[in-house]
């Protein structure tokens, strides 16, 4: 198939500054103003901080250099100063007395003073922020810190889960990927954490010779070479991770497993989608909490509706300074079945769909059947510029359709006409 020409950018397509997570460090933050405090806690509670230990005190630099008298610094220092210019400068000087070689220390002042910055920099900090905060460029400038710049960049994760079973939404991640990966170029990998009845494979007509599961049982073992050996190639953008779906077999595994086994996939994959299971259990709810992007998917029923509803509060608990999710309502206008009206379901949950698609068990059932992929089927159905468009918001990136194959026989005879 004759595809269109991907954008520039999709190489560089990964997690944005702001999604990074911060390592496992320890970070003593001295603040002068509440608010600043504050701003901090709300940081450190947020997911990308999960790692990290983060103790928030109040009194600026002159109780940090009262209190690192007699204790080892940490890996990250944040000190407030309410001084500017050279009084200041004096001040930091002396915290440097008390202050280990190896600690980063990030200064916060109320002065947007740009030669206080350069002689900052110029004397060793890391960085200054300017006061107020927002809790998501203190988690880009903490993550800055300690990234690695010569390692690939950090893949952008997105969680589906279905609302109840049989929504579709493991149908729409696996659609979802395959236009990321073959319209818009970008690598993807699909991650099925459905053990004993994941279709991953089913759905692209594909037997893997190693699952996830294998993964999952030794996640110590997971780096580069095993991964480029366990994950199915299809074509040059799109990888899969697929599940055993073996039902004789019992899975006993750690939860820490599943988010060991994230994280190396989005650091050898610009985009990484999780095909999670309708299964409440604390590795699911960590996996959703942890994700960059979350879509729940939805029929337009009363169990689907209360469903979602809770999860989306949950992760809007969790989550405090992320977008909400993106809700799916699939099925809509079945024959013969009452449905709640998309605006009352938007409403009582408290989000517009990002996307709304019929109900077509025809096309969906025989490209399952198939094992193909809808846009491989029909290219400008409206179900599949629906998914294209999911996609698109999904990466931020123009919607990109891939062109048909031309007719060979009718390019033939009007080669035949011109001559």
């Amino acid at each position: 198939m004759n595809r269109s020409r991907p954008s520039e950018d999709a190489e560089a397509f990964g997690a944005a500054p702001h999604e990074r997570p911060v390592p496992r460090i320890t970070i003593h933050a001295f603040c002068e103003f509440p608010d600043s405090g504050a701003a901090l806690q709300r940081a450190g509670s947020d997911r990308r901080f999960a790692k990290a230990h983060l103790t928030v005190q109040l009194g600026g630099i002159a109780a940090a250099v009262e209190f690192f008298r007699s204790q080892v610094t940490p890996n990250l220092l944040m000190v407030e100063t309410r001084l500017s210019g050279r009084e200041a400068l004096e001040e930091l000087d002396r915290l440097a007395e008390v202050c280990d070689p190896a600690t980063k220390v990030v200064v916060i002042g109320r002065s947007n003073d740009v030669e206080l910055y350069r002689e900052l920099m110029r004397r060793g900090a890391s960085e200054y922020l300017v006061a107020p905060l927002e809790p998501l460029h203190v988690i880009e400038v903490v993550a800055a810190l300690y990234a690695d710049p010569e390692s690939r960049p950090l893949g952008r994760v997105v969680a589906f889960v279905g609302a109840r079973g049989g929504t579709g939404a493991s149908t729409l991640c696996h659609n979802a990927g395959w236009c990321i990966a073959e319209e818009q170029r970008i690598g993807t990998t699909i991650i099925d954490f459905d053990l004993p009845f994941g279709t991953v494979a089913l759905d692209y007509n594909d037997e893997p010779g190693q699952t996830i599961a294998d993964a999952l049982m030794s996640p110590e073992r997971l780096d580069d070479v095993l991964l480029e050996r366990v994950l199915v190639k299809r074509g040059e953008h799109l990888s899969l991770f697929a599940a055993p779906a073996e039902i004789e077999r019992e899975y006993e595994i750690a939860p820490e497993a599943y988010e060991f086994v994230v994280d190396a996939v989005r650091h050898a994959s610009p985009s990484v989608l999780i095909d999670v299971p309708h299964h409440w259990a604390p590795w699911v709810k960590a996996t959703l909490i942890a994700a960059d992007d979350i879509v729940v998917v939805a029929t337009p029923d009363l169990a689907s509706l209360r469903n979602a509803k809770n999860i989306v509060e949950h992760l809007r608990h969790a989550r405090p300074n992320d977008a909400a999710p993106k809700l799916v309502i699939n099925q809509v206008g079945q024959p013969k079945r009452p449905e709640i009206p998309v605006k009352d379901f938007a409403e009582t949950i408290g989000i517009e769909p990002s996307l709304v698609l019929a109900y077509e068990p025809m096309m969906f059932g025989q490209a399952a059947n198939n094992g193909q992929m809808l846009a491989e089927m029909a290219q400008k159905s409206a179900v599949v510029e629906g998914i294209r468009s999911l996609a698109a918001q999904l990466t931020g990136r123009k919607i990109v359709v891939a062109e048909a194959p031309a007719n060979h026989l009718l390019s033939l005879l009007k080669g035949r006409k011109r001559a």
